[in-house]
């Protein structure tokens, strides 16, 4: 009897020991998910950009909020991709789960003229960037708030 119950205990605490490593491995690297991102965004590949989005990731900045990958994908990535350029990311907080994932913190970025003899200026603000894993196992980006300052001319 003494020793059934040996190996159901050593059992049970194998079984726990790899549950907790399963679920360890489920969490993703968030900095490599916004990485993906934004070298998309600096390569001005907006058909991967398009493949990154949720179908329903949400948009918010200040006032303006757009819901869907359609209208994200218009209203945001296309509307202005041609208006920035170096986009680059500074992390102070971030976090990991089995299917859901952020990061937080500031972002800055080169602002291109409209006009030809208007002046390149210098963007810059804060950013939440929230990942979650759809039906495939996929990560997509869900949720994207930026509140950015006023540009400041180079």
């Amino acid at each position: 009897m003494k020793r059934i119950f040996g190996l159901l205990l050593g059992g049970a605490l194998l079984a726990g020991c790899s549950e907790t490593k399963t679920d360890a491995a489920a969490d993703v690297n968030v900095q490599s998910l916004n990485q993906q991102f934004i070298g998309a965004w600096n390569a001005k590949n907006t058909v991967q950009l398009d493949s990154l989005l949720a179908d329903d990731v949400q948009y918010a900045q200040g006032a303006t909020r757009f819901s869907g990958k359609s209208e994200v994908s218009d209203k945001w990535v296309r509307a202005t991709m041609g208006t920035i350029a170096d986009l680059k990311l500074y992390t102070t907080t971030s976090g990991s789960g089995p299917a859901m994932a952020y990061e937080a913190g500031t972002f800055s970025t080169e602002v291109l003229p409209e006009m030809a003899d208007q002046p390149r200026g210098e963007g810059e603000g804060n950013f939440i960037l929230v990942w979650k894993k759809n039906a495939k196992n996929a990560w997509k980006l869900s949720y994207v708030q930026l509140e950015g300052l006023p540009v400041k001319a180079k």
